[in-house]
């Protein structure tokens, strides 16, 4: 092989990487686990080491959420037909599509779009990509980022959109998309998101929101208020939190075939067969993807996060339009009791006057150390955000019990705090 591609060693395939950061020996690994029991017993010593999310009192969100996952989301996730293929092509189909097709529906159905893409890896990667089809679709190199995104998927936006385009702070016709998240990373809900929308079309520019669908039983679909591109994460629907791997990104947008055309990933429909009064599922529009024209693609497929896709359709079936709206308005009321809970705890909650959904901030003396002393009464108190600044997740899954008891131990690190 070294031959065929003029290669004298291996090595040469590491020339582009400086000599100082290559290791230049073996790495130090253990012995290897030769049969399967010894395997086990050290996988299970590892994972005895964590302690998750039920097991704990946890209020730990921002991107990763604890939400409850019915029965049958599991169920139906773990039959043999939908998780072994790769890459959610399957070898045989035995419902796979049609499984996809009735998840792409219910999306769009919820979120008032026409197209939705099979899932991609996670939100971060859906917006990333969401932006990169607007500036595809207006012929411009900008993106105007409005309100507030968690550091980490900024990262993730900055390095996915580098080096081609620009991240602005300011509105104008070389701007190709504005991007607003609601809720925020704080949680807060968007006042007047059209004004946004009018704004970014008065200059050519598309209106890419994004949001979490579990929102949309209480707040309003994004594209009722002018959204182009509606973008997000589906964890929220039926998936645990899970050491970051039950992640999947959705993308949707209206019925334009030129808008259509800038998606990378991969779409499911449903057709006539040659058999009349027949339907059958499967790809839309496969010329467009990288699997069809390679290199020439706009942006690679890559992995799909199809399963994800096939159990958050489980999960929107099971709910409906009724227990879509029962679970938003229960988170609704959870996090403002919860707001309200820990501010006569003696925590200052920021924004408290604006609406919050599943989420909010809490300013702190310290926000480590807070943490630690919740940690020894075993609480999960949230998420650090600052040096002084603490991000808070209630969800349907929390009782009032449940807050009270983070209000009270919240109050009791505080005084100790200040004793």
């Amino acid at each position: 092989m070294l031959e065929e591609i003029g290669a004298a060693s291996v090595e040469d395939f590491y020339a582009g990487i400086p000599a100082d950061l290559r290791l230049n020996r073996l790495l130090d690994l253990p012995a290897p686990i030769r049969d399967e029991h010894g395997l086990i017993r050290h996988m299970r010593g590892l994972l005895n080491r964590n302690t998750d999310t039920t097991e704990a009192l946890s209020f730990l969100g921002a991107g990763c959420y604890p939400h409850h996952v019915p029965a049958v989301c599991d169920e139906i996730n773990g039959r043999s037909e939908f998780l072994t293929a790769y890459a959610g092509e399957p070898y045989e189909d035995h419902g796979r599509f049609q499984a996809l097709f009735e998840y792409v529906s219910m999306m769009a159905e919820l979120l008032e779009m026409d197209v939705v893409n099979v899932p991609v890896y996670d939100g971060y990667q859906a917006t990333g990509t969401a932006l990169r089809m607007a500036c595809r679709y207006t012929g411009r190199t900008k993106v105007l980022l409005s309100g507030e995104i968690l550091p980490d998927k900024l990262s993730k936006l900055r390095d996915y959109l580098t080096p081609d385009i620009e991240l602005t702070d300011t509105l104008d016709e070389t701007v190709g998309a504005v991007y607003l998240e609601t809720p925020d990373m704080y949680g807060v809900v968007a006042r007047n998101p059209g004004e946004r929308a009018e704004a970014a079309h008065a200059c050519g520019a598309l209106f890419v929101v994004g949001t979490d669908p579990i929102t949309l039983g209480v707040l309003a679909a994004p594209a009722t208020y002018g959204a182009d591109i509606v973008c997000g994460d589906i964890q929220s629907l039926g998936m645990h939190q899970s050491f970051g791997g039950g992640q999947a990104g959705f993308i949707a947008t209206r019925d334009e075939e030129r808008l259509v055309a800038e998606f990378p990933s991969r779409l499911f429909g449903i057709a006539p067969t040659a058999v009349p009064g027949e339907y059958g599922f499967g790809d839309v529009f496969y010329d467009r993807t990288s699997f069809a024209v390679r290199e020439a693609g706009k942006e690679w497929v890559g992995t799909a996060a199809a399963l994800w896709g096939i159990t958050a359709g489980v999960y929107l079936a099971l709910m409906g339009p009724e227990g879509m709206r029962e679970v938003g308005e229960t988170i609704l009321a959870n996090t403002r009791y919860a707001m309200t809970a820990l501010a006569q705890a003696g925590a200052t909650v920021e924004r408290h006057d604006e609406i919050h959904f599943r989420e909010f901030a809490v300013s702190v003396p310290d926000a480590d150390a807070f943490l630690a002393d919740l940690a020894q009464r075993g609480i999960f108190g949230g998420v650090r955000i600052s040096a002084s600044e603490v991000l808070v997740c209630v969800t349907e899954r929390h009782s009032r019990d449940d807050i009270d008891t983070l209000a009270t131990a919240v109050g009791a690190v505080l005084k100790g705090a200040r004793a």
